[in-house]
């Protein structure tokens, strides 16, 4: 049978992963969901999205595009999750543990569900109770930007069942897709989550007037807290300065297509924090992420020095200058 992926998301990284699967050579079908009929009408007139990564060329079937999710699920062996984690709840309120029954469910959010506190795997297992052998984690070094330049990416797919994975990946590959394997599940989400916030740190420091040299130190810094944190969540044995983990902290942090980081420089700019939100109109997973990682790290304790920062900036009022200066103080 010819496998069927489902994409559930409109925005940037949505459209370039439909890129990828399109110019991948393996056989399959590919639906696509997003909530804007306007958007899908679009697509199926002038074949590219009209609001995120307008240069793409898109040529799915018009009865493969469609704002019925659960007519999109129903066609689907695999899913792919790409909304923002503040919007996962509401956008599948109508779907049920056995719409998603016996499918394959990948997360490419990189976020966390803020009422519940959840990377979205433990989410999709608590509420939905899927099993973590069929639930895989999408993430980079890779920005939606340079797929839709053809630039040479990496993507790692992470899955406890190592087949799987390898299995999806065959779907991704193209001649600038290159693809890894872990089965590190909560290691890669939780570090795609947290790369997020060092991100707006690292756009808040370059907006108070930091230079390179104090950027290498606050990244090297991250890199440490990523570890420390995982670690003491799901401790495995797990190599820190893989792809997955340090290279995507790098590209989120320096890069310019970088949503968090130009975030958090507007912030340290002295944007407020709502009207830097509204000037972007897109979503910067790390404001979420920030709250729901301080949360969580009560039960753990583990030192977190840049994500306490960041917090007393975007939660508790602190000045950026005044935050960032304490926080140079405890880094090394």
């Amino acid at each position: 049978m010819i496998p069927k992926i489902a994409m559930i998301g409109g925005g940037s990284w949505a459209t370039s992963i439909i890129k990828m699967l399109s110019d991948n050579t393996t056989e399959k079908d590919i639906f696509w969901w997003m909530r804007n009929d306007e958007a899908i009408d679009h697509i199926k007139k002038f074949k590219h999205n009209p609001n995120y990564i307008s240069s793409v060329e898109i040529n799915l079937p018009h009865h493969h595009l469609s704002s019925n999710l659960k007519e999109i699920i129903s066609n689907a062996d695999y899913i792919i999750l790409n909304v923002p984690a503040a919007f996962l709840k509401n956008t599948l309120a109508g779907i049920n543990s056995a719409d998603l029954k016996g499918k394959k469910i990948i997360s490419a959010i990189k976020g966390i569900v803020p009422e519940d506190n959840l990377i979205i795997g433990e989410f999709l297992n608590e509420k939905y109770g899927i099993p973590y052998h069929d639930i895989l984690v999408l993430s980079g070094p890779c920005h939606a930007e340079e797929v839709a330049l053809e630039k040479l990416s990496y993507l790692t797919i992470a899955c406890t069942d190592l087949e799987l994975a390898t299995k999806f990946a065959t779907f991704l590959k193209t001649r600038y897709i290159n693809t890894n394997i872990s089965d590190d599940i909560f290691g890669t989400e939780y570090a795609a989550v947290l790369k997020n916030i060092y991100a707006v740190a690292s756009g808040i420091c370059h907006g108070v007037g930091y230079g390179d040299n104090f950027q290498a130190v606050l990244i090297s810094n991250a890199i440490r807290e990523i570890s420390r944190f995982v670690d003491a969540v799901h401790p495995i044995n797990r190599d820190i300065k893989e792809s997955a983990y340090l290279g995507d902290l790098l590209v989120t942090a320096y890069s310019q297509f970088s949503r968090n980081r130009t975030f958090g420089n507007m912030v340290g700019k002295g944007y407020t924090v709502k009207s830097a939100q509204l000037e972007m109109n897109m979503i910067a997973e790390g404001y979420y992420a920030t709250k729901c990682i301080h949360l969580k790290n009560k039960q753990y304790e583990v030192d977190m020095p840049i994500c306490d920062a960041v917090y007393k900036i975007l939660y508790e009022g602190s000045t950026p200058y005044k935050a960032m200066k304490l926080l140079t103080e405890k880094l090394n």
